[in-house]
Order: structure tokens, then C-alpha cells, then sequence
């Protein structure tokens, strides 16, 4: 019985170390703007709301705001609407054209979850 509990000990605190490591650092956008190269290339988590979006056949962009900053966000599954409450993650891009505009810096999407305001 009492090395079923250390098994089950060891077994929780393994999994907590797996779920934290693999889950992306969440930060914000001013800092990510005021130094697009630190982030270049690695998964970000933001919160924000959508603040304008354009989509065309499953794929498009839409701009968060966090309160520090806006920044666009490439998908390729269909836009959030306007006013949504959003927490995105994600690669961060540098120049990033998409329908014959240039983003500048993106967030290139991975994974999502919304409020509908």
C-alpha cells in the first residue's frame, strides 16, 4: 500500500512537470512588439480582444488588443468575430503578408479559445 502511494506521487508530479514544459509562455503584446526578434520562432500565449478580422474560405487574419498592445493573428481555421474575448497561441512571425498586405510582426496560430462578448 505504501509504495502504491509513492507510485501515484511520482506518477502526479511527472505529469505536472509534462503539462507545465509544454505549455507556451504567456506574454504580452507591447513586450513582444518592443522586441520582435526575442520572440521570433518560439509558441507565445496571449489574451486579448478581437479588434478586427478579416477570413476568406477557412483561412485569414484578426488583430487582438491586450490593453499594451494589438497585434495580428494568421489562421487557418475561420476568424473570430469582432468583441470576442480571445486567448490565442503561437509562433511569432516577422514579415508576414497575406492577402497582399504586410503584417509586419504575427502571431502565426496554433491553438484558440473564445468568449463571444
Amino acid at each position: 500500500m505504501h509504495s502504491l502511494k509513492k507510485l501515484a506521487a511520482v506518477f502526479t508530479i511527472l505529469t505536472g512537470l509534462l503539462l507545465l514544459t509544454a505549455c507556451p509562455s504567456q506574454t504580452t503584446i507591447s513586450k513582444i512588439n518592443a522586441d520582435p526578434g526575442r520572440y521570433r520562432g518560439k509558441e507565445v500565449g496571449i489574451i486579448g480582444n478581437v479588434t478586427d478580422s478579416y477570413g476568406v474560405l477557412g483561412n485569414g487574419a484578426y488583430e487582438i488588443d491586450d490593453g499594451t498592445g494589438r497585434i495580428w493573428v494568421a489562421t487557418r481555421r475561420g476568424v473570430p468575430a469582432r468583441g470576442s474575448r480571445v486567448g490565442v497561441k503561437g509562433r511569432v512571425l516577422n514579415g508576414f503578408q497575406w492577402g497582399g498586405r504586410s503584417f509586419g510582426t504575427v502571431l502565426e496560430e496554433t491553438g484558440r479559445t473564445s468568449k463571444q462578448r
